[in-house]
């Protein structure tokens, strides 16, 4: 009944924001465990601020409709669960989102990255695909694409409207039961494809791409 509470509550304590922000967005929880609090702030400041959940938390499967009481487009989102593990997605930009997942591929026009070094990344759950895709290339990623390799194609690109910016990471949901086997595609700004075949993800806890 507690989540019933929580958009509810943001309404009321968030009244103040501006009616002309652009940054308002869905928080998705599709991680699996609940998320006892939730932190939103603009990326140009140094500290999260209140616990926007308040009293309430967020189950899994469940979504909260943020409206942040300030203006700023570039976000910094912090989320912590019940066994006191954090996860993040900084320097999103809110004003050209829907929403923003965690545990998840995202939803909307496009899946949330989250930076570095501040990116949570789950212990390997047997026979589960899904993993931490982390960009250390050195350069910009446009798309990326990943799909198993029993699966015929590729997909929709996972960035959506977004781009990936060196050290950042993002969390990659696939089917479980089946294959362990990924797929995976990059292209690049300059328009420069990349792709590795055939890489084990249900014994890791994420890929880093170099």
């Amino acid at each position: 009944m507690r989540a019933l509470f929580v958009v509810l509550g943001l309404l009321v304590g968030l009244a103040a924001a501006p009616a002309e922000a652009q940054n308002r967005f869905w928080l998705l929880n599709n991680s699996g465990e609940t998320i006892q609090s939730a932190n939103v702030s603009p990326s140009r400041l140094s500290n999260w601020g209140p616990d926007i959940l308040g009293t309430n938390v967020l189950p899994s499967g469940n979504r909260v409709f943020v409206t942040p009481y300030f203006g700023d487009c570039v976000l910094d989102v912090r989320v912590s669960y019940a066994n006191g593990r954090e996860e993040t997605r900084m320097g999103v930009n809110a004003c050209s989102l829907s929403s923003i997942a965690f545990g998840g591929s995202g939803g909307g026009t496009g899946a949330a990255v989250s930076g570095g070094a501040g990116a949570s990344i789950a212990a390997p759950r047997s026979g589960d695909p899904s993993f931490n895709f982390i960009n250390q290339s050195g350069q910009t990623i446009r798309e990326l694409y990943i799909s198993l390799s029993s699966q015929s194609n590729w997909g929709q690109d996972r960035l959506g409207n977004n781009v990936m910016n060196p050290g950042q990471s993002i969390w990659v949901s696939l089917p479980t039961g089946g294959s362990c086997a990924s797929d995976i595609r990059v292209v690049y700004m300059n328009g420069a494809a990349s792709e590795r075949r055939g890489v084990e993800t249900c014994s890791r806890n994420g890929v880093t791409w170099r």
